[in-house]
């Protein structure tokens, strides 16, 4: 087996512990490790928590297996259920394990350390590769298909939309015209046409690709849909005084888990309501003040640790199952109908209704209202955790 320890450097391993551990001192205490991949996180959070149990989640074989292994050789398996599955299963994952409420759950988002470095899979513009990008090799949809099967409009799409790519159009105008005589197959052609696209006047810091590669890693795996259906997942069963804390690696991520927890730092109600509902009630309290990055030091011993973005909010009260469960429904309703409609991800999340009064009221008759949630807080990044029961 190849030794993971030196494929995989945990990013911000010091701060995560600090974070999660205090929410698993309890004995019985469980944790869920939404993005399991070589397990760095894990075994030290099981290493620091010796009454805990953990659940391990990644949609990865070849990285469950490699996890496995690593957690016997560290004599941790006893402590240690893996399971095959994407992590917006998360509600199922715990059904099938007859578990209610967990204390600590942890997302490292964006690609492993094994992902990065096979050069097999096409993740990387740096390695001449067949453009396959999934992250669980059993799914059908691939980057190819992608590129050999999606309307120009679908392209210019998940180009703006996941890359933000700023010549989306001429790319994908490209793309289509390329296709018609030749395939495209591999990592290199995808590379060399963007080269040749973007003109060099304008162009981003690094491989001009990146963004286009990000934007299909995205879209094949489905990243941010399934990131903004399992954040209402988790806060619904994380337990009082549990924590959710999540790592981020570019913005889109980090919109999402940012806009997540700011919710739920909040009374979702006008500011002069003299009584608030318990459905409206916060079911966050603040933990960290902003997001944690990594320093200078961090980053010269692990260079992948350069853009990550470190969150953590607690649960502020036992009125969190209610509140979340009432906004989930509602964030459920809308990300149906818009996935019906194939609207773009960034219209996934609602607009704030107006706000109760008189001149709001008249501007709500002229305008109906389409949404449930603020513009400002559609896509972020983070760490949660539950506040103390006595919170």
């Amino acid at each position: 087996m190849a030794d993971v320890t030196t494929i995989h450097q945990p990013v911000l391993l010091d701060d995560c512990v600090d974070l999660v551990a205090p929410a698993l001192a309890k004995p019985g205490a469980t944790a869920v490790d939404c993005t399991l991949g070589l397990a760095g996180h894990s075994t030290a959070f099981l290493k620091a928590c010796p009454e805990a149990r953990l659940i391990g989640i990644d949609r990865d074989t070849e990285a469950l297996g490699l996890a496995a292994e690593r957690m016997r050789m560290e004599g941790l398996s006893e402590r240690f259920i893996p399971v095959h599955a994407a992590f917006d299963e998360f509600a199922q994952v715990l059904d099938d394990q007859s578990i209610d409420r967990v204390d600590a759950v942890f997302m490292d988002l964006g690609l492993s350390s094994l992902q990065i470095d096979e050069t097999d899979r096409g993740f990387s513009y740096s390695h001449d590769a067949p453009l396959d990008m999934r992250m669980d090799v059993s799914q059908p949809l691939t980057a190819e298909r992608i590129l050999a099967e999606y309307s120009y409009a679908d392209l210019v799409r998940i180009f703006r939309t996941y890359g933000e790519e700023r010549f989306s159009k001429q790319i994908a105008r490209e793309i289509v015209r390329r296709r018609e005589t030749e395939p495209l197959a591999t990592s290199g052609q995808l590379n060399r046409l963007v080269d040749e696209v973007v003109p060099q006047a304008h162009r981003p810091a690094g491989n001009p690709a990146k963004r286009v590669f990000q934007a299909l890693r995205i879209e094949v795996n489905g990243e941010l849909d399934k990131l903004a259906g399992t954040l209402p997942q988790i806060a619904n069963r994380l337990a009082v005084g549990g924590r959710l804390v999540v790592e981020s690696y570019h913005s889109l991520e980090d919109k999402t888990v940012k806009s997540f927890m700011n919710q739920g730092l909040k009374a979702d109600v006008p500011p002069d309501m003299p009584v608030v509902p318990p459905d409206m009630m916060p079911f966050f309290k603040e933990l960290t003040r902003g997001a944690i990055k990594a320093d200078d030091e961090e980053i010269a011993r692990n260079p992948r640790s350069a853009s990550v973005r470190l969150r953590a909010d607690p649960a502020d009260s036992t009125a969190m199952a209610e509140a979340v469960r009432a906004r989930g429904r509602l964030h459920e309703c809308e990300r149906k109908r818009k996935e019906a409609l194939r609207w773009p991800h960034q219209e996934l999340f609602c607009r704030a209704p107006f706000r109760l009064d008189a001149k709001a009221r008249t501007r709500r008759r002229e305008r109906p209202v389409r949404s449930c949630m603020s513009s400002k807080a559609r896509v972020p990044k983070a760490t949660v955790s539950s506040a103390d029961s006595n919170s």
